[in-house]
């Protein structure tokens, strides 16, 4: 794990990232998954660039009343041990904070939200349990889905207000392991379905993303766990 934080991004705007609220991103290097799927898979490289924290901090200082909150995504934050300190940081500054994460360190999570740190989640769901390996690119025989069913009940015990969510890729998905994707967050409040994209920066170019009308079966299947799940961008 790496103490400092870095953040090696930034998106200066965004009315889509943060619901309800004008936000700037910040993205953040490094990750302890290798998602074949992954859009930002250039923040693993080892030549990424970092801002220096100064800049980041004279840039929200400038915006402070202007945007509301500050995303906070990679790569994932949590590998930062001092990931608190960053967000303290920047709600000094009047500033909301959402998280993106992958779930898998639910104890630094977990302290994140008992310091109130954290004004929206949202965690990713990669795949069934039985799956979970494969999609997010690393050893089956080394891999442990207890950690993530760990944080997604700290989640939906939080009272912090919170989204789940799937990249639908076809060559990771069928039916039964959407169903158990969705099973492990059945009753969450939001839940969404979003189609694989292929980037240039996605690292596995045999990736394709599932038509619409498997979508649409996948989302009817998902709201038996989740009667409020939709597909994000429809």
């Amino acid at each position: 794990m790496d103490k400092y934080i870095k953040i090696s991004g930034i998106q200066k705007l965004t009315l889509l990232d943060f619901p309800e609220h004008t936000a700037c991103t910040l993205f953040v290097p490094n990750c302890n998954f290798r998602c074949p799927f992954c859009h930002n898979s250039e923040l693993l490289l080892d030549n990424v660039e970092f801002y220096d924290e100064a800049e980041i901090f004279a840039f929200l200082k400038k915006r402070a009343g202007v945007l509301e909150g500050v995303c906070i995504t990679g790569g994932e934050p949590t590998i930062y041990t001092d990931l608190g300190r960053f967000i303290a940081d920047v709600k000094r500054l009047g500033y909301l904070v959402k998280l993106d994460t992958n779930g898998f360190l639910p104890d630094r999570l977990n302290a994140l939200i008992a310091d109130g740190l954290l004004d929206y989640i949202a965690m990713d769901i990669k795949n069934s349990p039985e799956r979970y390996a494969e999609t997010v690119g690393l050893p089956y025989d080394r891999f442990d889905v207890t950690p993530i069913e760990r944080s997604i009940d700290i989640i939906m015990k939080s009272g912090v207000p919170y989204e789940f969510r799937t990249t639908v890729v076809t060559e990771l998905f069928d039916e039964t392991s959407i169903a158990g994707a969705a099973k492990m967050i059945a009753g969450a409040d939001k839940y969404f379905l979003q189609s694989f994209v292929m980037r240039d920066t996605v690292p596995s170019k045999r990736l394709t993303p599932p038509q619409r009308v498997v979508m649409s079966r996948y989302l009817d299947i998902v709201r038996r766990y989740v009667p409020t799940a939709s597909i994000r961008g429809e």
